[in-house]
């Protein structure tokens, strides 16, 4: 959609309370349109009050309501961890299954006012901009999405943050430049992702990067933090003894791995429009959990069903990182990890020091496959070494007949 096609019908902006949302929503309400803004909630760590945006947003005359989605948010993190879900480096998606979560929750606050068109900010550059036109295409087909940042006009009228500012500043609105950034930020509940300006030099330290959720593993503590987890159907349930909701466990696991520098990654990323970027990633609370979680899985999935539930884990991953949460697909693939899964219940003590977590114990794992006496290279009353015998002989069969057929001489 173009500006011209916005006559007559209600918009619903996504805003942040920044200067490209100021400008979008002045512009399109001096347009004569009719302009409703929306904000999600979604446990940023760096907003120290999210009504913030509805005071910033005031002078542009447009109401702005906040969505609170911090709950659905605390429940696609644990989704997350729990089908082991990382994108390329190791990225824990935390921006992909942020939008997942903040399109629905925003299109069910739009239609209850009545909006037609839901406007976003996503350049036309990046991954958001087709995750906000899947995701809504997808929840509310009747809905129109207008991208400011791919309307030619406004791409004319505002080239750079300058041309935003002089804009607002003639109808007295203020709109802070500031010193050219290092880099930008997007924040959630599940972590930060940092990139863009001088991070998209391949020769500029990930070091410039100041962490919101925690420190460098250089500025950790020097001493070993100890942490107990505790899991239910691959769930945590509970964090050194205390029960804890989703969204409580994954704010007092961003604070537990974040003060020992836990998970400050670098990565380079495959867009889902061909480009490469290039991002620094907080998530210390998903990499705490995960690790637990893990160590479970470790115990009781047989080979062949963890070759599977990473097969699923990275289906996932992939899929959620294009905008597609909600396809059959990936429905499909979560059901798969919840049986997968099923049985992954147990404590596990991990300990945290300066970036690293290590395995302390596990107990209570009911469905462990381990067995000491099996596993142990010492005379116990486990497996019977002799009769190892037998199964070598069988597996050596193919491996005869091909040294046989000469398959093996080049070798």
């Amino acid at each position: 959609m173009l500006l011209k096609d916005l006559k007559g019908k209600k918009i619903g902006i996504c805003v942040s309370g920044g200067l490209d949302s100021k400008t979008v929503t002045k512009r399109l309400m001096e347009e004569g349109l009719d302009v409703v803004c929306f904000s999600a909630d979604l446990g940023q760590p760096d907003e120290k009050d999210i009504n913030d945006i509805v005071k910033k947003m005031e002078p542009c005359g447009a109401p702005t309501y906040i969505v609170d989605v911090k709950d659905d948010m605390a429940e696609i993190c644990f989704e997350t961890i729990k089908a082991s879900a990382t994108y390329d480096g190791g990225y824990w998606n935390t921006t992909g299954i942020a939008r997942a979560v903040t399109v629905r929750g925003i299109i069910r606050e739009m239609q209850k006012h009545g909006v037609d068109v839901l406007c976003h900010g996503a350049t036309g550059r990046g991954n958001d901009q087709m995750r906000f036109e899947r995701y809504t295409r997808a929840l509310a087909p009747e809905m129109g999405v207008y991208a400011p940042w791919r309307d030619p006009e406004l791409l004319e009228q505002f080239p750079g943050r300058t041309e935003m500012a002089d804009y607002l500043a003639q109808f007295d609105i203020p709109a802070v430049i500031g010193m050219k950034k290092k880099y930008s930020t997007d924040a959630n509940l599940a972590g930060l992702s940092h990139e863009a300006e001088d991070l998209e030099e391949l020769e500029t330290s990930c070091l410039i990067v100041e962490p919101t959720m925690g420190v460098w593993p250089a500025d950790a503590p020097d001493k070993i933090e100890d942490v107990t987890l505790t899991f239910q159907h691959g769930y945590c349930t509970s964090i050194n003894g205390e029960k804890l909701s989703p969204l409580q466990a994954m704010e007092k696991a961003n604070e537990i791995a974040g003060r020992n520098g836990i998970w400050m990654k670098n990565a380079l990323e495959n867009r889902i429009i061909g480009t490469k970027s290039r991002g620094v990633y907080e998530a210390p609370g998903m990499e705490l959990l995960h690790a637990g979680l893990e160590n479970i899985l470790q115990a009781t999935l047989d080979r062949n069903s963890f070759k599977l539930y990473k097969q699923m884990g990275e289906l996932i991953s992939n899929l959620v990182y294009d905008g597609r949460y909600y396809d059959k697909t990936v429905q499909a693939a979560r059901a798969a990890i919840d049986t997968l899964t099923e049985s992954a219940e147990g404590e596990v003590k991990l300990g945290l020091y300066k970036g690293n977590v290590f395995f302390q114990s596990m107990t209570d794992i009911y469905a462990s496959l381990y067995n000491e006496e099996d596993s142990s290279m010492e005379a116990s009353d486990g497996l019977n070494p002799a009769s190892s015998q037998g199964y070598a002989d069988i597996i050596s069969v193919e491996t005869a007949a091909l040294a046989k057929a000469g398959q093996f001489d080049d070798c």
